[in-house]
């Protein structure tokens, strides 16, 4: 799918963009771009929805006390996580921060894994012992969950570093947050990055809050993919308004660093419905605008544009009771699965003949 006007392209100039993104207002909705697959944009739309359902189920969990330590909630930018997700190859790797369940399920760890990881189970992609922050699944490129704010950016670069040491083709996806950018191990990393040429997309999930605290209160330029200047990397910045524009444009990136090794800067205006954790109630946000933002909805876009694709309501309803399953089968099979014991404690802890 081609990129967007506007996007970088493959062995283009940085584009200039304006300081700041118009104010996000809903576009109409409309047909999906010529040549959209609309089974594509279904499979989009099940994965951002099995997201949506299976965040609400673990504040659910949560609140039950079957979710011990942090809870962080994808729920609003599952369209940045698929997106992104979806322009990737499948032996492509994922590294993000602690808001990782979205990308999780989107990279293909299945639902019972993700639900069962952080009900604490042996079950889970991480048998129990990373819980929510901590999800792994190497064979499938998720390389985490990480809990410490930009701290994980070096180690997708140092990723990145092994791909092009060893010439195997994959490219490095970096997921962080706007609160990472103005960590020293953020820069390094960026700088490291461009000065290898290294097969890597740095992609700011940019939510408006560090944390609690707005944008124009912790940074003085507040488009933070002017960074990238700084680097000689290219660049792209948009809102996630549509996860299709969202799969193109970071296609364009992903397709650069896997033909010249170049990486590039990408930040994603998105919106998380919920308080930065479980333990945020969020009051420092009107309810005027959250409600605003739930208008513009990237999943309420998707099945929008899906009806205009010709779907039938029955489709999707039908659609919608087959991800009900799928979450509420995750959910009773982590209830059902046994904690992990003492007999995980050498293979977890050691390599090599004790790992046996």
């Amino acid at each position: 799918m081609a990129a967007k006007k506007g996007s970088a392209t493959k062995g283009s100039a940085p584009p200039q963009l304006a300081t700041k993104p118009s104010d996000p207002i809903a576009p109409p909705v409309a047909l999906p771009p010529e040549g959209t697959d609309a089974a594509h944009l279904m499979q989009l739309y099940r994965r951002m929805q099995t997201i949506r359902r299976v965040e609400e189920e673990c504040a659910r969990g949560y609140a039950q006390g079957k979710i011990g330590g942090f809870l962080h909630l994808y729920i609003g930018q599952e369209s940045v996580g698929v997106g992104a997700i979806a322009a990737l190859g499948p032996d492509d790797y994922a590294v993000t921060t602690y808001r990782d369940h979205g990308i999780a399920i989107a990279k293909g760890i299945p639902a019972r894994e993700v639900v069962a990881e952080l009900f604490g189970k042996v079950t889970g992609c991480s048998k129990g012992l990373g819980g929510s922050m901590h999800l792994f699944d190497v064979p499938r490129g998720m390389l985490g969950g990480y809990g410490i704010v930009g701290g994980h950016v070096p180690l997708a670069v140092g990723t990145a570093f092994a791909s092009k040491y060893r010439g195997d083709g994959r490219v490095t996806l970096c997921f962080f947050g706007d609160g990472a950018v103005s960590i020293g191990a953020f820069h390094e990393a960026m700088s490291l990055a461009a000065l290898w040429k290294l097969p890597c997309v740095f992609l700011c999930e940019n939510n408006g809050y560090s944390m609690g605290t707005p944008l124009h209160r912790t940074l003085s330029v507040e488009d933070i993919s002017l960074k990238a200047i700084g680097y000689g990397m290219a660049r792209d910045r948009f809102f996630a308004r549509d996860v299709l524009e969202v799969e193109a444009r970071v296609r364009a990136a992903i397709d650069r660093a896997r033909e010249t090794s170049e990486p590039t800067l990408i930040e994603i205006r998105t919106y998380r419905f919920r308080g930065h954790s479980m333990s945020d109630p969020g009051k420092y946000r009107t309810p005027e605008e959250i409600e605003a933002q739930k208008k513009l909805d990237p999943l309420s876009r998707a099945r929008e544009q899906l009806g205009l694709s010709g779907r039938s309501e029955e489709d999707l309803a039908k659609l919608d009771a087959e991800i009900e399953d799928e979450v509420m089968d995750a959910v009773r099979f982590a209830d059902e699965s046994p904690e992990p014991g003492p007999e995980l404690l050498a293979p977890t802890t050691y390599a090599g003949e004790f790992a046996r």
